[in-house]
Formats: structure tokens, sequence, C-alpha cells
């Protein structure tokens, strides 16, 4: 079967000219600026790192039920009384009471740690949480590539490469074939044949897009969110989603289109056009982690929250939540449609995924979304290690400073 799956005719001639190529620190200075733009945003205006802390900080809008206290990879118990005061109960310093695996555990109560400086900062800049979260889950992607390669030691091209030709296979010639009406080769001839300039845009647009508009999103869904509690279900569902994802390039190494041999036919027209990125480069970056696409699991994410917060398909607003008007709802779901469907011409166009990868992206995402709540049974690990830190988590920013101009987005 894999001799019906090679190109006979000679690829086109590659004339596109390449974009402007970014410096080596152009894409972390892109990030760098996300993050501090959103750090600054977030702050908590009316709380001051040194000086005499008069009283606890408070923010009606963590008076509701479902945000009784500083997320993180997530929520506190809302029933543990001292916790459920939201950094307030800093004089008794009770035990915080967690519900994990069905049990109840009682774990240190950090809040006695709420005047140290470094529990200020973050108390002053609480968007550091989410950064911090981010480096972490980073570092969990670089891990794969080591870690697939003890298992599959030296035959892991081999395997990866098997891997990459069995989905080709089963696109094109399994019962689910008629889902996959285009090859991932067709789509990108068709932009070979002509359409050379559009592609080099999206070159680039793989290499400089997945990062910076993800973290970028998250900063302003941080911002927007009508309760930490709504931005913390969109964060572990991500972080889940990788987690998903990152165990699966560990067990199931599958080469990318753009990395089989030539007779499939295949461009590698991003590292062709000069347009790798510094994020997807490096001793420690997975290549044969096409299988599921994070580009589209992310957008896919992205997508959905979009055209949830455009609220189209609610009839009630969150406490907090803002109205709006018909414009913004237009333009949040187009920008919810039209975000995933840039990124899966780009992976596919770019032979970087399949669209099975694509497909199980979605399948990962909605899992994670169905089973985010599993992060809870890391609370008693936070606590611990918020207390071996001497550190108190801040109380989330999440939607504070938006409600306060009383804005409509």
């Amino acid at each position: 079967m894999e001799a019906n799956l090679t190109i006979s005719e000679v690829p086109p001639q590659w004339n596109s000219k390449p974009m402007y190529h970014l410096p080596p620190w152009g894409e972390p200075l892109i990030v760098l600026s996300i993050l501090s733009g959103a750090m600054f945003l977030t702050r908590r205006r009316n709380f001051q790192i040194f000086g005499m802390r008069k009283e606890g900080y408070h923010d009606s809008f963590l008076d509701s039920d479902d945000s009784t206290s500083s997320d993180d990879l997530l929520f506190h118990d809302p029933e543990n009384d001292d916790d459920s005061q939201g950094g307030l109960s800093t004089s008794k310093h009770l035990p915080k009471r967690r519900k994990c695996c069905g049990m109840l555990v009682y774990t240190p109560n950090s809040s006695r740690f709420a005047n140290h400086l470094h529990s200020r900062i973050l108390q002053k800049f609480p968007f550091l949480i989410e950064m911090f979260y981010w480096v972490i889950t980073y570092l969990f992607y670089r891990m794969t590539k080591v870690i697939s390669a003890r298992i599959f030691t030296s035959s892991i091209i081999d395997v990866a490469q098997a891997h990459g030709l069995a989905v080709l296979d089963f696109e094109q010639f399994s019962w689910a074939s008629f889902l996959f009406p285009w090859t991932e080769h067709s789509v990108q001839q068709w932009f070979m044949n002509g359409h050379q300039t559009g592609l080099t845009v999206l070159n680039r647009a793989y290499a400089l897009i997945h990062v910076p508009g993800t973290v970028g999103f998250i900063a302003w869904y941080y911002y927007i969110a009508p309760s930490n509690s709504t931005f913390a279900t969109i964060r572990r569902t991500l972080t889940l989603t990788n987690l998903f994802a990152f165990l699966t390039f560990t067990l199931y190494p599958c080469m990318p289109p753009r990395l089989l041999p030539p007779e499939y036919g295949f461009l590698d027209s991003v590292r062709h056009d000069n347009a790798t990125s510094i994020w997807m480069s490096g001793n420690f970056v997975n290549s044969l982690a096409a299988m599921p696409s994070m580009h589209f699991g992310y957008a896919f994410v992205i997508g959905c929250t979009m055209i949830h917060h455009a609220g189209i398909f609610r009839w009630t607003l969150e406490k907090g939540e803002m109205k709006k008007g018909l414009l913004g709802k237009i333009f949040y779901c187009l920008v919810g449609i039209g975000y995933p469907s840039m990124i899966l011409v780009t992976i596919i166009a770019t032979a970087n995924h399949y669209w099975l990868d694509a497909l199980m992206a979605i399948v990962v995402a909605w899992a994670a979304y169905l089973c985010n709540g599993i992060f809870l049974t890391l609370l008693p690990l936070e606590d611990l290690l918020l207390w071996v830190l001497r550190l108190e988590k801040p109380i989330p920013s999440t939607g504070e400073r938006f409600r306060q101009r009383g804005g409509r987005i």
C-alpha cells in the first residue's frame, strides 16, 4: 500500500523570495513584550509592594461561589472556611481543607507569609503566576524528545516514519477516507503552482503566530474574562491538552509530511524559506511530534473560547460580564472561526501536519475540557510547595481593571 502513496511527478521549482527573517532575539522579545504588557495591565494599583500592609486586598467579584479564592492550576476548596476568604484570613492561619481523591486532606496555610517580599510582588503582579505555569508546561514539552528517544532508542526515526506513512494510508485508503477529500500533497501543490507568495506568508505565520498568539490569548483572556473561574477552566484545558499531547508525542512518535522521504512529494517549505521559529529549533525540540497538532489544538480551544465569549449560544451572562453589541458578537465569531481555519490551512500547506493530526487535536482538546478538573487533585501539592517557598499565593486580578472601567468587550 505504501507504493500508492509515492509521487512520480517532478515538484515545481521554489521561486518565491523569503520574507524578512527576524533576528534570534526577535521572537523572545515579542513574547516578553506580551507578558510584560499583561503583567502591567493586570497589576493591582491599590497595592504597594513596600510599606505597611493595612489590610488584605478584596475584590467584590470574588464573592461569587465559583471564584472564592486565588486560582492557579486551579481553585481553592470553597468549603474551606479559612481559604474562602481569598487571602483575607491571615490571622489564624488555620490549615486548609482540601478534597483529594475522595478524601479530606489538611494542608499548611501559607497566608502567614503574605508580608514576605516575594509574596507582595506576586500580589502586585498576579499574572506572574500564569507565566510560571507556562514555563513549566514548556519544559515538559522539551522533555518529550529525550524521553521518547530513550524509549525507542536508535529506531525512533524508522518508527516515526512508519507512523507517518500509516497516517497517510489511513486517510487515503481506509473506511474513513471520505473525511479527507483533499490530500496534504494536493494542498501544498496548489500553493506551489502559482501561489508561492501565499505559501511564504503561511511559512512565516507557522513560525511566528503559534507561541506569541497563544501567549497573547492567555494574557488577553486573563484581563477580560468575567471571572477567574472561567479563565481557569480555559487555562486548565490548554494545560491538559498539552499534557495529553505530550504523552502521545512520547509514546507515538510521528514524522510530519515534510520529513518523509522525497518520493512522497512534500517540501519542507518552512526551512526552505528560512522561516523556522526559535521555539521550534534546538536540541530539545521534538521534530517527530506531528500527532496531534498542538498548533491546531491551541487554535481550536482559542476559537471555541472566542465563540463562547461572544455570548450567542448563552441565555445568561456571568456575574461581572458585560453584554456585547451586535458588532462585538460578529467580531468574536469571525475570530473564533477564522483563526483555527487559518492555522489548519497553514499546518497542511507547509506539510508540518496531516489532516488526522488536526482531527485528533480536536478530540484531545475536548477530552481536556471534560477532564480539566483533574488538576484540582494537585492543590495539596501546591499548598506544600507554597509552604516550602514561604510564599502566599496572590488573589487573581482577572477582569478586575476591565470591570472597574465598565467596559464592553
